[in-house]
């Protein structure tokens, strides 16, 4: 939205943003989350958005530079929520242990097992 020569983003940014638009001689205003669940609450919202961006890319230089903006985002939010490198690792060992990887490249098409749960929306209506 913008308003007389203004854009209003209304979201979180990381540190360099501000800088980089006062050194193009531009105006701007921020304000510092001081506030820890507001904090992650914006860190969150900035996860969807990085992901976004990142399943859109083109190219791998998009690719690169959009999976770089989505591991700071992620990084952020481990170091706020005091999550460690080791609880990480044992975090997607069992992901890993319960569900595999991607190496066989599976595309599920249906099942019938009612008790699976996926974070997507199922497509299709159920009898």
């Amino acid at each position: 939205m913008s308003t007389g020569g203004k854009v209003f983003y209304n979201k979180l940014v990381q540190d360099g943003i501000k800088d980089k638009i006062e050194g193009k001689g531009e105006q701007c205003s921020v304000r510092v989350l001081e506030n820890d669940e507001e904090f992650q609450q914006e860190l969150l919202k900035k996860v969807m958005e990085e992901s976004q961006a990142l399943s859109t890319a083109r190219t791998r230089q998009e690719f690169l530079s959009e999976y770089a903006d989505l591991m700071v985002v992620l990084d952020a939010l481990t170091n706020l929520l005091e999550i460690s490198e080791a609880e990480l690792q044992v975090a997607m060992s069992e992901n890993i242990e319960k569900k595999g990887l991607f190496k066989n490249r599976h595309f599920l098409n249906w099942s019938d097992d009612t008790d699976y749960r996926s974070n997507e929306t199922p497509q299709g209506i159920k009898n």
